[in-house]
This record gives C-alpha cells, structure tokens and sequence, in this order.
C-alpha cells in the first residue's frame, strides 16, 4: 500500500515537472468576441442590453486599470483600455454610429469604450482567461436599425494594442 502512494506521488511529481511554462508575448491578444443580447431591470423595468464576451491572453499579465489610475499616461483619452466601435446595420450597409442626439436635441458624441480593472496583482506573470463586458441600452436613443456589431480591442498598462476582432451581428 506504501509503495503505490509513493509511486502515484512519483509519477504526479514528474507530470507536474514535465509541463512546459505558459509563454505568450507582451503584447495582449484577445480571442473569440461574441455579442449577447441580456434582459435587466431597473426602477422596475425591464430593458434590453448587450454583453460583449472575449477571451484575451497576455505574457505580462499588465492588463487592467485601478481607479487610481488616472495619471499620464492613463488620463484623457487612455483612461479607457477597452475601445469599441460600434456599427449598426443601414441600407443593407453597417455604418460607425459615434454620434446621437441627446434629450435636448444636441448631437454629442456616442461611445461604449469601457475601463477594465486590473486583472492580475503580480509582478510580470502570464495570465489568460475570459472577459464579460455588459453594455446596457446598447443601441443609441437615435438609432434606426435593429441590427449591430460592435469591432473592438484593448490596451494593457505599456500601452500595446491588442488584435482587432469584429463581432457578429445581432438583432
């Protein structure tokens, strides 16, 4: 009985020796974006949202922003570190919408560029894994389609820009 624990100790040890370190460079890469339409409530109403799921790699782990992070080179415009335009279907065409009238009939700028928080606390470290961004009344007030897809990167604290990755279409 003694010799089969050591063995199983034995064999589990060189598995675990054997496995090659996760390497993946410096530069973030994101992975299989996908578009979801979500139902919420709020003051008892129910609307419609989307959430924007990718997976992302990156060798240094430096993806993410605190709060406190708003200093250069973080402040305005880099205090967003996931960028995203957002297209909507027109003529048979998808067209960037950056633009909608506000509540006083005012065309102000429409952007759905988000901050994401630190990932990882530790020096220099590989990390992967998965990102849910919740995107709530996704369309614009003024908007004429029912159809969007949204084209998206992110940024990691060195400032390197991840790939480009569009997004299929919804309704």
């Amino acid at each position: 009985m003694k010799n089969s624990i050591l063995i199983i100790i034995i064999i589990a040890t060189l598995f675990c020796a054997c496995r090659k370190p996760v390497i993946y460079p410096d530069t973030p890469e994101i992975l299989d974006g996908k578009l979801e339409k979500y139902l919420y409530t709020l003051n008892d109403e129910i609307y419609e949202g989307a959430k924007l799921i990718f997976g992302f790699k990156d060798g240094d782990g430096d993806i993410g922003l605190n709060e406190e992070d708003i200093s250069p080179p973080y402040d305005d415009p880099k205090n967003f570190n996931l960028f995203i335009d957002y297209y909507e279907k027109q003529n048979g065409e998808f067209i960037i919408i950056d633009r909608e009238l506000n509540n006083n009939g005012d065309t102000v700028l429409f952007s759905l560029n988000a901050r994401i928080p630190r990932l990882s606390t530790q020096l220099k470290e590989p990390i992967d894994g998965e990102i849910t961004h919740f995107i709530p009344n996704y369309f614009p007030k003024t908007s004429k389609s029912d159809t969007m897809k949204l084209v998206f990167y992110i940024v990691d604290r060195k400032l390197n820009k991840s790939n480009v990755l569009e997004t299929e279409m919804i309704r």
